[in-house]
C-alpha cells in the first residue's frame, strides 16, 4: 500500500495532467488538435524558462517575486538597442547593436537585476521576499522611463524569428525552451553546483558545516533566475514585435504556480526542472482549454488560485513533518 501511495505521488502531476487533457479532449472537439498542441508549446514556452530560474530560487528556500518586472525591462531593453542604439553624450557617441548584440544587452540586464537581489539578500540579509518585492517595482519604473511609457515596436525579420520562426517544423520557442531545460536538468543532476542548491534548501546549517559557500551560491541562483527571466523577455518582445511597458504582469504568480504544482515544496531541498515543466504544462493546458470552453477570464483566475491551493495542500499532506 505505502508503495502505491509513493507511486502516485511521484506521479501525482503526470496523472493529473493527463486527466486535464482527458476531461478536455471530450469537452473540446478542438482541443486535442495539432495546431492547439503547438499552440500551447509556444504559450509555455516563456512561462517554462521563468520557472526554471524559480525552481533553482525555491530550491534554496527562497522566493523571486521579480521576476515579471526583470521580464519587461530586459526586453525593452533588447528592443530599445535593437531599434535606437545606444547614444552617450557624454562622449559625444553612438553605439550601434547587432541581433548578437541586442540580445546580450538583454541577457546582461536581467543577470545584473538577478545579481543584485542575490547580493542583497546574502549581504544584507534581506529576507528575499522583500528584496524581490522591492526589485518588481524598480525594475517596472525603469522600464517605463526606458520606454517613456509607450511601446517600443517594429524590428525587423530577424528578431521576430525568435518569438515566431520555425526550425525543424519546430517554433523556435519551443527550441529555445528545450535548451534551456537540458541545461537545467544537467546542472541540477549532474554538477557540485546542483548538488550545493539542493543541500542549501534542505538545510542550510549542515550545508555551511560542510563547507558549502552559501552566500556565493545563492547570488548565481538569483543571477541564473534574472538571465532566464531575460530570455523570457525577448521571446514575449520578438513574439509580440514590441516590447510593452506592462509586459510580464502576474508572471511571477504564473511561474510560482508551476513550480509548486510541479512538486517543488517551497520549504526548499526537494523537487526538480521536469517536475517545473509538468507544472507548466498543466497551467497551459488548462489555460488552453477554458479559452476553448468560452469560461470567463474572471472564473478562470479563480480556477487557477484553487488549483495551486490544491498542489500545496496536497503537498503539505504528503509532507506533513517539512517546515
Amino acid at each position: 500500500m505505502a508503495n502505491v501511495k509513493s507511486t502516485l505521488v511521484r506521479f501525482q502531476s503526470i496523472i493529473a495532467l493527463l486527466v486535464l487533457c482527458i476531461v478536455l479532449t471530450i469537452l473540446s472537439d478542438k482541443f486535442f488538435t495539432l495546431e492547439n498542441g503547438w499552440n500551447i508549446a509556444r504559450q509555455i514556452s516563456i512561462n517554462v524558462c521563468i520557472s526554471v530560474g524559480m525552481t533553482l530560487v525555491i530550491l534554496t528556500k527562497g522566493i523571486d517575486l521579480s521576476v515579471g518586472s526583470i521580464l519587461a525591462f530586459s526586453g525593452a531593453i533588447a528592443a530599445g538597442v535593437l531599434k535606437y542604439g545606444l547614444e552617450i553624450p557624454v562622449l559625444n557617441a553612438y553605439i550601434g547593436f547587432t541581433l548578437f548584440g541586442t540580445i546580450l544587452a538583454g541577457v546582461i540586464t536581467g543577470g545584473s537585476l538577478g545579481l543584485f537581489n542575490g547580493w542583497m539578500i546574502t549581504k544584507f540579509k534581506v529576507p528575499p521576499f522583500v528584496a524581490t518585492l522591492a526589485m518588481l517595482t524598480i525594475a517596472r519604473g525603469a522600464t517605463m522611463l526606458w520606454t517613456g511609457g509607450f511601446p517600443i515596436t517594429g524590428f525587423g525579420h530577424n528578431f521576430s524569428f525568435i518569438g515566431t520562426g520555425w526550425f525543424l517544423g519546430i517554433p523556435m520557442p519551443v527550441w529555445i525552451t528545450i535548451l534551456v531545460v537540458v541545461i537545467a536538468v544537467i546542472v541540477t543532476r549532474k554538477t557540485k553546483f546542483g548538488r550545493h542548491i539542493y543541500a542549501i534548501g534542505g538545510n542550510e546549517s549542515a550545508a555551511r558545516l560542510s563547507g558549502i559557500n552559501i552566500n556565493r551560491v545563492k547570488i548565481w541562483v538569483y543571477a541564473i533566475a534574472g538571465v532566464l527571466a531575460a530570455v523570457g523577455g525577448i521571446i514575449l518582445t520578438s513574439r509580440l514585435d514590441s516590447a510593452q511597458p506592462n509586459a510580464g504582469m502576474s508572471y511571477e504568480l504564473d511561474s510560482i504556480a508551476a513550480v509548486v504544482i510541479g512538486g517543488t515544496s517551497l520549504s526548499g531541498g526537494r523537487g526538480s526542472i521536469m517536475g517545473t515543466v509538468q507544472g507548466a504544462l498543466i497551467i497551459g493546458v488548462l489555460n488552453s482549454g477554458l479559452v476553448l470552453l468560452n469560461v470567463s477570464p474572471f472564473w478562470q483566475q479563480i480556477i487557477k488560485g484553487f488549483v495551486i491551493l490544491i498542489a500545496v495542500i496536497m503537498d503539505r499532506l504528503n509532507y506533513p513533518n517539512e517546515d
